[in-house]
């Protein structure tokens, strides 16, 4: 089993940036150019690149998809995306442009139905993004907290047929504390389906210590804020993936 390195690219206003604990009001710009950011993670040997539309994400609509369209046509990289996918619709919108994969959040929980019938027919083009606050799942940009807990989520789900979740403890996200190592395992440990670990990641020992459970089926981190302040060299990272 391989361990997959995903360097983050979270646009607001088609700018590149990343938020404290999802708190809009808590943000770092990083660049101008979400193209140019990928360009330098596909230059430097990325095999995939984890983009967010956080505007779509706060409105429920696609609000930047035009920077992810050019770099899965332009880049030599595999994408996911996730922010504002709310029908089969927008899934398909991204899908037939060439981008690998659609992450579901929100939709998840508002309607488990479509959900399920996405699993079915899209297969492993579709990830569940299940971020938690306090184990619960929330919504709509991480506005909003369900009454739902992530791990029962990811089972209902995993028996609908999702083959990759990716797991974000909303107080790690953009704080540089380290990920919730045992949320994460034991997401992946009660479901039996693929994890990626996102937020926190602060250094090289962390992205160490999760590619550990790769038999508990953590196959990847998603790495951002430590990337933009050089507190992990991305080549560095990408090293990991081999073990």
């Amino acid at each position: 089993m391989s361990f997959t390195i995903f360097p983050a690219i979270d646009m607001r206003n088609g700018q590149c940036v990343r938020l404290e604990q999802g708190d809009f009001s808590k943000e770092t710009i990083y660049g101008d150019d979400p193209f140019e950011v990928a360009k330098g993670f596909a230059d430097a040997g990325a095999s995939w690149i984890h983009m967010v539309d956080l505007d779509g994400a706060k409105e429920g609509s696609k609000q930047n998809a035009e920077h992810v369209v050019k770099v899965a046509k332009e880049l030599n990289v595999k994408v996911q995306i996730g922010g504002g996918i709310r029908s089969e619709a927008d899934v398909e919108y991204y899908l037939s442009r060439g981008i690998d994969r659609v992450i579901i959040g929100s939709l998840a929980i508002r309607d488990l139905p479509l959900t399920k019938e996405l699993l079915n027919k899209y297969k492993e083009q579709i990830v569940i993004g299940l971020d938690a606050r306090d184990g619960f799942v929330a919504t709509e940009g991480w506005l909003e907290r369900s009454e739902t807990t992530a791990v029962d989520l990811g089972k209902e789900l995993a028996e609908a047929g999702a083959r990759t979740f990716i797991y974000t403890d909303i107080a790690k996200d953009g704080m540089l504390q380290g990920p919730n190592v045992e949320e994460i395992v034991r997401l992946g440990t009660e479901t039996g389906v693929d994890v990626i670990a996102s937020g926190g990641i602060k250094g090289i020992e962390d992205l160490q210590e999760l590619r550990k459970y790769q038999a508990q089926n953590v196959i990847g981190s998603i790495v951002g804020k430590a990337l933009y302040t050089n507190r992990i060299q991305l080549t560095e990272a990408l090293q990991e993936e081999e073990g």
